[in-house]
């Protein structure tokens, strides 16, 4: 089976799987899982965060996510428990389309290491 196929067959058992689990009826999209990504890296999960915490919950999430990419390198945690990046390399010069296909490959890698999916 070509890579693509297999991104997109796994990249739809991702979204399948968090819809049923987080969503009512809509089906989650990138950003909200995403989101639900740094939340989970956060660790608070029972708690309500405000707008600028969202933000910053979006922020951890795609540094974890391209951190295997050399982009970014976990620093540490700070007094509150929010996890810090440090920026390594510049991204390259994308299309939205191939920005969309980088982080959706970040995203089924990341809960492929989870052990989410197979």
């Amino acid at each position: 089976m070509a890579r693509d196929e297999v991104l997109k067959q796994r990249w739809d058992t991702v979204v399948e799987k968090l819809t049923n689990q987080f969503a009512e009826g809509d089906t989650l999209d990138l950003d909200a899982i995403i989101y639900l990504i740094g939340v989970q890296e956060l660790g608070q999960i029972h708690r309500t965060f405000k707008k600028d915490d969202k933000v910053n919950l979006m922020h951890i999430a795609i540094c974890r996510l391209l951190e295997p990419y050399g982009y970014y390198e976990f620093d540490y945690f700070d007094e509150d428990g929010w996890p810090h990046y440090i920026f390594k390399e510049e991204l390259p010069t994308l299309k939205a389309g191939e920005q969309t296909v980088l982080m959706k490959e970040a995203i089924v890698n990341y809960f492929l290491e989870k052990e989410y999916i197979e």
